[in-house]
């Protein structure tokens, strides 16, 4: 079948956009869509829901505070969001890639100040434009980026979330295991996951691994092409450590099954095992820009544990292949039945990857488009 990014528009109260999290991060509402229909849950269940021997997968990323507010040297107000930290230079300074929000674009070798609630500042200088199509700005800080940012930034929330964010914010959007800094997005799939369920996991012998994705802006974009074909998919920096191919191996080896935490864990995971003849993952870091589409065929994960995404997203999409096309709008209108919570403070679902996932309108079973 040949779908159109219309095929994965729907209807979704305003009110169901979750502004804020659950007071607390395990009671948030699971849908377990794994057979139809579906079943409601607590997410503290997620335990009861899996067997001794499967292998959870977690995106270990850790968000920063990458929005910032200033002026340029003439005057006028400047928004930016860091997208990327790009490694320090020699000269000690470090340089990262932005975007610019102004009622005027500035030009290479202007210096843009960015400040705090206390009034502190520092001056950050313009280097040109950078990254796919130009669209984003490479910015010289004169320090290291990551320590400014937490001095200077803000907690980089979604576009969907109206209040500006504080230290609830700064708490909660943040997994529990977050170790590795560089995500301007939370991989929210992990938001619902605390001690006790990591506990519950444990005890009952669910094993664990972690995968690093930096999350980038580019989640939250809708597809604005009508064929799926013409969509440019944004890039993101990943890495597999060996521990995890070797753990995925093991987890093979036993007959249990890999659980995805997340689309970014996922894209992760099938990023690092295209093309690979034991249909396993390549350890090592690199960049993505795969575009999971109905027919991909999947060769790592068989469960995914995710949120509910915003429509005519590459995320409708890639849930779309994975559980099935039919499957995914039952799910969706029953979650919107139920007065679920969506977004990424919003509630989650269980899905397994369906016995058609890779063959659904191509032949080739593999609807990619690794760039």
């Amino acid at each position: 079948m040949n779908h159109t990014v219309a095929d994965f528009d729907f209807d979704l109260p305003q009110e169901l956009i979750a502004q804020h999290p659950t007071p607390e991060r395990s009671a948030s509402r699971l849908l377990d869509g794994r057979a139809l229909p579906a079943t409601e849950r607590v997410f503290r269940e997620l335990p009861d829901l899996l067997e001794p021997g499967d292998l959870l997968v977690f995106n270990d990323t850790r968000v920063i505070r990458a929005r910032l507010h200033g002026a340029k040297d003439t005057g006028g107000s400047v928004e930016a969001l860091v997208e990327r930290v790009l490694p320090g230079t020699e000269d000690g300074r470090h340089e990262v890639w932005a975007h610019l929000r102004a009622s005027k674009s500035p030009r290479a070798g202007q210096t843009v100040h960015f400040h705090n609630a206390a009034g502190e500042r520092f001056a950050a200088e313009v280097l040109g434009r950078c990254g796919p199509e130009n669209g984003l700005f490479h910015l010289r800080l004169p320090g290291d980026a990551l320590t400014l940012l937490e001095q200077f930034g803000h907690v980089p929330l979604p576009p969907y979330i109206t209040h500006a964010d504080d230290e609830d914010d700064a708490r909660r959007y943040q997994t529990v295991f977050a170790r590795v800094p560089g995500a301007v997005a939370a991989p929210t799939a992990a938001l619902h996951f605390d001690e006790g369920v990591l506990a519950a996991l444990e005890a009952r012998g669910v094993r664990r691994a972690s995968v690093t994705l930096h999350v980038g802006a580019g989640t939250f974009q809708p597809v604005r092409v009508e064929s799926i074909s013409d969509h440019r998919m944004h890039s993101e920096w990943f890495e597999v450590p060996q521990a995890t191919v070797d753990a995925i191996a093991e987890t093979r080896a036993r007959g249990g099954r890999v659980i995805a935490v997340g689309t970014t864990t996922l894209r992760s995971l099938e990023s690092a095992a295209l093309g690979t003849p034991d249909r396993l993952p390549r350890a090592g870091a690199r960049d993505t820009d795969i575009f999971i589409t109905p027919g991909f065929d999947f060769r790592v994960v068989d469960r995914l544990v995710t949120n509910f995404h915003l429509p005519r997203s590459t995320l409708m999409m890639l849930v779309s292949a994975f559980a099935g096309f039919d499957a995914i709008r039952t799910l969706y209108a029953d979650a919107i039945a139920r007065r679920m919570r969506f977004f990424s403070y919003g509630d989650a679902m269980l899905l397994q990857r369906a016995a058609s996932a890779g063959n659904d309108g191509d032949p080739s079973g593999n609807s990619a488009v690794p760039r």
